[in-house]
């Protein structure tokens, strides 16, 4: 599973360098983005690396999960009681229904969130840092956290699993 560690770097050329050093240690393109004030992410970042101002992608993988969980205990119950007729077929279809509602009533809700990395270091970016964010495993991680630090990054506490892995 993935880990996600996030990086303050001073200013965009030094999260330009911190990038690189993180692409070198082995951490794919798709798993590095970088988060800052609102002008310097309109002016001058790449619009691949700007990480999702809000809390979307979270929100609507928790609804899944706790949609889903829903669906089935309430298609389970619904089986239990034989007037209502429902069949093993039917837990199938609450159980996507539910994932379906729950995942949308969630992105709903996580749309309107500011996303859980800006709000906990919203006094860095404010300040006119640019943080790095990765996302990785293992060994690579390992050599990419080294290889931040070398290139000027000061890692922040933060681990939190990826969202989607």
């Amino acid at each position: 599973m993935k880990v996600r560690r996030v990086y303050s770097t001073p200013s965009l050329q030094a999260a330009e360098t911190a990038v690189r050093a993180a692409r070198e240690a082995g951490i794919a393109e798709d798993d590095i983005s970088l988060i800052a004030r609102g002008d310097v992410e309109l002016d001058a970042m790449p619009e691949h690396q700007k990480e999702a101002p809000t809390d979307f992608e979270h929100a609507a993988v928790r609804g899944a999960g706790i949609g889903g969980a829903t669906g089935l205990l309430a298609g389970l119950v619904a089986v239990a009681v034989p007037p209502l007729g429902l069949t093993l077929a039917g837990v199938a279809l609450t159980t996507l229904g539910g994932a379906a509602v729950g995942t949308w009533a969630s992105s709903l809700v996580g749309a309107s969130l500011p996303d859980p990395i800006r709000q906990k270091f919203e006094g860095e970016i404010e300040a006119g840092r640019v943080l790095v964010v990765i996302d990785g495993a293992g060994d690579t991680l390992a050599g990419a956290e080294a290889a931040l630090r070398d290139a000027g990054a000061l890692h922040l506490p933060y681990g939190d699993p990826a969202a989607i892995s």
